[in-house]
């Protein structure tokens, strides 16, 4: 017995401090862990002039600038969260905001703002500043105009973050039952956000088995137990009072049946008359609309040579047909497009002077076709084409924008979407697929490059706003040791040439046209894809399942007689 009982003892001691050993390790995996997170790699600020951006309760990878005991948004930031609507016209150091009624300017580095009818007020902050090459926007004073409300939390010892909202819905609200922690991740070993007290209010964003996802009210994004959170209950979020402005827009109550009139030279408005006559206007559903080439930019500062009649708009009344003024930047040698939109005074200047123009001959419209504007000026041209349409607006002016066949990046920056909101109608110039200079020989408008264009628009341009471009004319295409090029003929002019060459034209369904080849003695290809009658019916088809308001054609004159009916029937069938 004695000898047993060391034995006893020894085993009983193993067991104990077995027993502690195990009920440590025990504690320590089940206990909860005090551990706090570093909360500046949390909110992901490096300093104390940035603050972190919660929106929608998702944290972003944007960050806010606290200037001077102000928030600031980089407009950059601001365009892609809040509204596009912000221009920085770097050339007069000023932000504008335009409205379907007014311009709202105020100059970098100032708190004061003024309208362009009369209004004035000032901020707390400056409004707008310049950092590096960034410009940065108060956000106090983009609450004026974009749908969204922000709060601002911490500062000082603790990181500033932004609670931001741009999107309202019913949300789960929980109670806290119970003094808890608010941890990054669910788990007790997960590190402590922010300490959470009894009655603490927290939005439900997730529920687990055993832990909640939880939004703080003062911006903390994390776990707590299931057992700390009373049940849920559904409430309506308040959305402030909508900023949203409403551009009306002119919309006619028929579909569009225009054609460009290129006019060059005063003595070119007196064409108009016979090339009216071979057409079907004044008809039921004919042509209703007439674009000359009135206005051409004429020097860097918004001035314009004018070719416009009263006697021309009143004929074309008489004619059943409303006028559309074209305002173009390629025909005239002094034009500077980039000096003319980059300064507020040019854009004035020339939409002043085409006010003036349209208030003098009765002008129905205003028709701008502004081509290879540079990348550069974007965002000069958009803000331009805002500014035009207040004036366009208030006097029932219609304003129509033309367009190339979208293109990603190359084409872009004409900003389509904005023109879709504040002009009347966007159209799509479906044609010069191929042209002369082209590296190969190739359709002016095959079925899929015109549809492709409608298509594109038409995700950023409401149907009822597009129209569609054709044209009445084809190119011939010579080709020989490598080298091609091309001649732009009339519809008519094309006929004779098939006709005198005795080239047999065969339908190709790839491109939806007639097309016909040659090889001349001296080993010349000429190679023709025709527009006609049929190609035309195909086009306008196609436009329509995308339902847009009509078509334009380039250009009055080139046309067949034909050609009236088959649009007029492809329109209103």
């Amino acid at each position: 017995m004695k000898k047993i009982i060391p034995v006893i003892v020894a085993v009983v001691l193993i067991l104990l401090i077995g027993g502690i050993y195990l009920g440590g390790k025990t504690f320590e995996r089940y206990s909860y862990s005090k551990e706090r997170a570093d909360l500046k790699e949390y909110f992901g600020v490096s300093g104390a002039d940035e603050a972190a951006i919660l929106l929608n309760d998702e944290w972003i990878d944007v960050k806010a600038a606290l200037i001077d005991g102000g928030c600031y948004l980089a407009a950059e930031d601001v365009d892609t969260l809040l509204t596009g609507r912000f221009y920085f016209g770097k050339a007069d150091n000023e932000l504008l905001y335009t409205t379907p009624t007014d311009v709202i300017r105020a100059e970098i580095g100032s708190s004061s703002w003024s309208s362009t009818d009369g209004d004035s007020g000032s901020m707390e902050h400056p409004i707008a500043l310049v950092r590096g090459e960034d410009l940065w926007i108060l956000l106090d004073y983009v609450e004026r105009f974009a749908d969204f409300t922000w709060d601002l939390y911490g500062g000082g010892s603790e990181p500033a973050r932004i609670r931001m909202s741009t999107a309202w819905s019913s949300f789960d609200q929980a109670t806290v039952t119970k003094n808890t922690e608010l941890r990054i991740l669910g788990g007790v070993k997960s590190e402590i956000l922010r300490d959470l007290k009894k009655g603490d209010k927290v939005v439900v964003l997730e529920k687990m088995e055993n832990w909640t996802k939880v939004r703080s009210d003062d911006a903390f994004i994390g776990y707590v137990e299931n057992k700390r959170l009373s049940e849920t209950m559904k409430l309506e979020a308040i959305a402030p009072e909508s900023r949203e402005m409403t551009y009306t827009s002119i919309q006619k109550p028929y579909q569009i049946d225009m054609a460009w009139h290129a006019v060059y030279s005063a003595a070119g408005n007196d064409t108009m008359d016979a090339l009216v006559a071979a057409t079907n206007a004044g008809e039921t559903d004919g042509l209703n609309t007439i674009a000359p080439t009135w206005f051409a930019l004429s020097d860097g500062a918004g001035g314009i040579e004018s070719f416009a009649s009263a006697s021309y708009v009143k004929k074309a009344h008489e004619k059943g047909l409303e006028v559309w003024g074209v305002v173009d930047n390629f025909n005239n040698e002094g034009a500077d497009t980039a000096s003319t939109l980059s300064r507020a005074s040019s854009r004035k200047k020339l939409t002043d002077a085409l006010m003036e123009e349209a208030a003098s001959v009765g002008l129905d419209g205003i028709n701008v076709d502004f081509e290879q504007v540079p990348s550069s000026s974007g965002e000069d041209f958009i803000q331009w084409i805002r500014e035009l349409s207040i004036p366009c607006r208030e006097k029932g002016i219609v304003l129509s924008v033309d367009n190339y066949v979208p293109m990603g990046s190359l084409n872009d920056y004409y900003d389509r979407a904005e023109q879709g909101v504040v002009a009347d109608y966007v159209v799509v110039m479906a044609y010069d697929e191929h042209y002369r200079g082209s590296d190969e020989a190739g359709s002016v408008a095959s079925i899929g490059f015109v549809e492709d264009g409608i298509r594109r628009t038409a995700a950023e341009v409401p149907g009822e706003k597009i129209i569609g471009g054709i044209p009445f004319y084809t190119r011939v295409w010579a080709s020989k040791n490598g080298e091609v090029d091309s001649d732009a003929l009339t519809m008519s002019a094309v006929g004779d040439w098939v006709t005198q060459r005795d080239v047999t034209l065969a339908w190709d369904d790839e491109t939806c046209q007639n097309y016909g080849e040659i090889t001349d003695s001296d080993g010349t290809l000429r190679q023709v894809w025709v527009e006609d009658a049929e190609s035309i019916r195909t086009k306008i088809n196609v436009m329509r399942t995308y339902h847009v308001a009509g078509v334009a054609a380039w250009q009055l004159g080139f046309e067949t007689p034909d050609i009236w009916d088959v649009i007029s029937k492809a329109l209103n069938s």
